[in-house]
């Protein structure tokens, strides 16, 4: 019984940490798009704020897990 748990959170570890990398890239590559933009929409800074929230949110819950992408 407790092995199937261990393996699931371990699953679940994994997803999240590749959730937080696939989240990296997007706000980088929202911000690159707006910091080269001449006249950045509202839509894009929203769409920034969004990508930068979920990151740090994700950031959170792996330091609450105590995760490290580093082993």
């Amino acid at each position: 019984m407790v092995r199937s748990k261990k393996v699931k959170k371990e699953i679940v570890d994994e997803k999240l940490l590749d959730t937080i990398f696939l989240l990296k890239r997007e706000w980088a590559y929202l911000d690159s798009i707006m910091a080269r933009s001449i006249d950045p929409t509202e839509y894009g800074r929203f769409d920034v704020a969004v990508a930068k929230a979920k990151y740090f949110y994700c950031l959170r819950e792996a330091k609450e897990r105590n995760l490290s992408a580093i082993k």
